[in-house]
Parts: structure tokens; sequence; C-alpha cells
């Protein structure tokens, strides 16, 4: 049974309104559009040519699709990407087994060498659906708290929030990534991506399930920034790199509509649910206010000693 997605519009989340009968020019007083070609596959930057190869690793969920749509045939012979878990390639990047990752933000606070590449990103504003606290018991009396062992950035909020909620940090045990959530005994289940998509497999044994993003919003009235592009010191120009990794999200980003068609049906979604996810749900760029978003819970995870380390945002609008 494919899951009730609550859209952000009253049409399928399109954002369009189906038009009774045909489609003449009497229902339009006004010219169609002009549409504009789709741009084309950015090439990887000259100026980084035959510096050597360059070991790119992203996350492996949906929401990263847009961001990655053939970067690899874009990076062509300079170099090589490679898909896992977040936290994993977190673990990759500190071994320096590769030199950029599409990481939790989470490990961007914990490594002062760390750079911001990219204005490209993860993040929402409001509800992301693929971000949920699950609870056996009302929120204010939980005691126990499972984390998804996927990505250590929602792990950390998921403790910010309910330290707002509890005004501490429950207990906290690892959910592995194959566990089944309904397992484990823990009073809230923190589960993320594809199988946080799908919350009314879990409705006999959790009594309400919270979006972070939502919560997250509601309480700071800011966005919130899951993933970006993060590099360790290299021999590579960043500022090429960032530019060109922006590039290729605004290409995969005209591309939602091709993405979703293609890769709906193996996330257990429809059509419009995928599109509107990746439309509505999920926004690919960092910007000041999504900045902001950042700044505010690499603070509030400082404050609750999760992270020790100073590794403030730089001024500039730019990473």
């Amino acid at each position: 049974m494919r899951p009730k997605l609550p859209c952000h519009s009253a049409t399928l989340g399109l954002g369009i309104r189906p038009l009774a009968g045909t489609m003449d020019s009497a229902a339009f007083p006004f010219p169609f559009p002009r549409v504009s070609p789709l741009r084309s596959l950015p090439s990887f930057p000259k100026e980084l040519a035959g510096v050597g190869q360059l070991r790119i690793g992203a996350v492996s969920y949906l929401n990263s699709k847009p961001l990655i749509e053939e970067l690899g045939l874009s990076l062509g012979e300079h170099g090589h990407l490679s898909t896992d878990l977040p936290s994993r390639l977190a673990d990759q990047l500190h071994r320096g087994e590769i030199d950029i990752g599409l990481i939790p933000v989470f490990e961007y606070f914990q490594n002062p060498a760390f750079h911001l590449v990219s204005t490209s990103g993860i993040v929402c504003r409001g509800p992301v659906w693929s971000v949920r606290l699950f609870f056996r018991c009302d929120p204010s009396k939980v005691r126990t708290l499972a984390l998804d062992e996927g990505s250590r950035t929602s792990a950390a909020l998921s403790k910010v929030l309910l330290h707002g909620e509890l005004g501490r940090i429950p207990e906290t045990q690892l959910l592995p990534i194959d566990a089944d959530p309904e397992s484990v005994e823990a009073d809230a289940v923190l589960l993320i991506g594809d199988r946080a998509m799908h919350p009314e497999r879990y409705a006999e044994s959790f009594v309400s399930n919270w979006d972070l993003g939502q919560v997250w919003w509601e309480r700071t009235g800011l966005p919130f920034v899951f993933a970006a592009w993060v590099a360790r010191p290299i021999a590579f120009d960043r500022l090429w790199i960032g530019e060109w990794l922006d590039r290729m999200r605004d290409y995969g980003r005209e591309r939602v509509a091709e993405i979703s068609t293609r890769l709906s049906e193996s996330y257990e979604l429809t059509h419009e649910q995928c599109l509107d996810y990746l439309t509505n749900y999920i926004h690919f760029e960092v910007d000041q206010e999504a900045r902001a978003g950042l700044e505010e819970f690499r603070r509030k995870c400082h404050d609750l000693g999760l992270v020790r380390t100073e590794n403030t945002l730089p001024a500039t609008g730019k990473p």
C-alpha cells in the first residue's frame, strides 16, 4: 500500500490545478510561456584537469539524486564517484579515503580542517518527510532513544529537539541500518531516509511521530541543512570545485521530473509523490537563511556538548 503524502498544494503537490475539458485557446487568455531548453551537462573544470584523481562520495538516498545526476559522467577520467550511507561517508572523509563528500553537516562541525566547498546541499524549510522520530509513549515521557546509524546529523537533531522537550537528552542506543525498528524496545526510535518515508508501516507499534524538519521549523523559524558538500584539505582549487558542484545541482534540479519517473517505483512511491518530495520537501541550495539555520544548529549542538570544536561558518555567502 502506497503512503498517503500530505501535499504542499491542493493538487498532487505539483502546484498545478487540473483543468476540466479540453485545453483550447479560449481557456488561456494569455500566451503560453516560452520553455527554456534544459541546460547541457556541465563539463569538469579544465582548470582542474591533470591535477590528480578527485575522489567524491555522496549519500545514497533519494534526496541526493538531483545533486549527483550524471555527476560521475561529468567527472569522467578525472576522478571517481561512490555512494554510501551518510555516516560511512563521513568516516571515509575523516580517514582521507575520499576528498569531497556530500556528508551530514554534523561531521563538518567535528573537524576544523574540513571546508564547505559549495552552496549545494540537502535542505528542508518545514516538513522533510524522510526523517522521523517515532514514539511509543508521549514525547514528554521519553527515557530511551534508538538512533538510526545512517546519519549523525539526524541523531544530533533528535537530541537537540528532545532536550527542548524534556530538558535532558535520553539514554541512547544504536539502531543498525538493517534492524527492524519495531524490534527495539526504546521509547523513541529515529528513522531516516527511505524507510522513514512509509510511517504507516509502523502504526501498530508507535503511537505518534515527529517530522524533525517540521519540529525544527516550528521551534526556530529557520530551514534545516541535513547534508552539504564538504572537503578535507586537498590540492584541488575549492572555488572551481564548488562552482562545478553548483552547476551540477542546477543541472539535476531541472531533471527532477525525469528522476522521479526513473526512481519512484523503486522507492515504492508514485511519480507524483516522488516529484512532490524532490520539489517541495527537499531544497538543494544553502542560501543565507539556510546558513543561519545551520549556524543555529551548530550552536545548539555546542551548547549541549555534542560538538567540541568551533568550526563556525564563513561570514560570506560563499563557502
